[in-house]
């Protein structure tokens, strides 16, 4: 993600650099994963998952594309709420990843499936403090559990993926506990549907929906489940 600045610029940009052959290929590729052997329990009711891998719009309009998700919103977690904002979090000091907090329905998709696709589509969990063109410990790989359970599956498949030696390099996703998640600012919301012609969103971001699309077609939905149409029914 670029700074507020850049943003503006890339903004202003975006007609010209459309005038141009887009990209074909995202600056990560998706890797193909076996599912997590240990999963969580069946549940009943609403859980939730928090999960960071650089910045949140790509990460968000993954899982909004994701059938079981009922929302998925971008904010921060790592960090005190005094500095759960974009502009301070952007400094890297303050703690905080970027990151998306998950709502699903378990009867539908499993935790162990969303940290499937976390770790096959949304993300390189193999870069350290970094995603693609975005540095920083803001932008690190990391999984904030809400139970012993979800950190007992998250440990056990960063495990099992290491020792099959999937990735080239060794799985950088800390596991955490969550102590509290912070919304983002509202612009940050529902980025990715909003704003499909954006240069970073077409070269970062969009090639992950469609390996979603590609490699996980019984859990992708065409229509994305926004933040603002939650809003709108609560």
């Amino acid at each position: 993600m670029r700074r507020p600045a850049v943003l503006s610029l890339l903004a202003a940009t975006t007609a010209l650099t459309l005038a141009f052959a887009a990209p074909t290929r995202a600056a990560e590729d998706a890797v193909v994963i076996p599912a997590p052997a240990v999963d969580a329990a069946p549940a009943s009711g609403i859980q939730t998952a928090v999960i960071a891998g650089g910045c949140f719009w790509g990460v968000q309009g993954v899982f909004q594309h994701t059938a079981g998700v009922v929302n998925a919103v971008s904010g921060y977690a790592g960090g005190t709420k005094a500095t759960a904002d974009y502009q301070t979090v952007s400094s890297g000091r303050t703690g905080h990843a970027e990151s998306v907090e998950i709502k699903y329905d378990p009867k539908k998709i499993s935790y162990g499936k969303i940290l499937q696709i976390y770790f096959s589509v949304a993300h390189d969990p193999t870069q350290l403090n970094r995603q693609g063109p975005d540095t920083g410990t803001q932008y690190r790989s990391a999984i904030f559990t809400t139970s012993d359970e979800q950190k007992k599956v998250a440990e056990a498949y960063i495990a099992q993926l290491n020792g099959a030696k999937v990735f080239s390099k060794p799985i950088a996703t800390k596991v955490g506990a969550l102590e509290a998640f912070y919304p983002a600012e509202a612009y940050h919301q529902d980025y990715l549907t909003l704003h499909p012609n954006q240069p970073y969103i077409a070269y970062n971001d969009l090639p992950k929906v469609e390996n979603l699309k590609k490699l996980f077609a019984d859990n992708y939905i065409e229509k994305p489940t926004l933040v603002s149409a939650s809003k709108a029914t609560n």
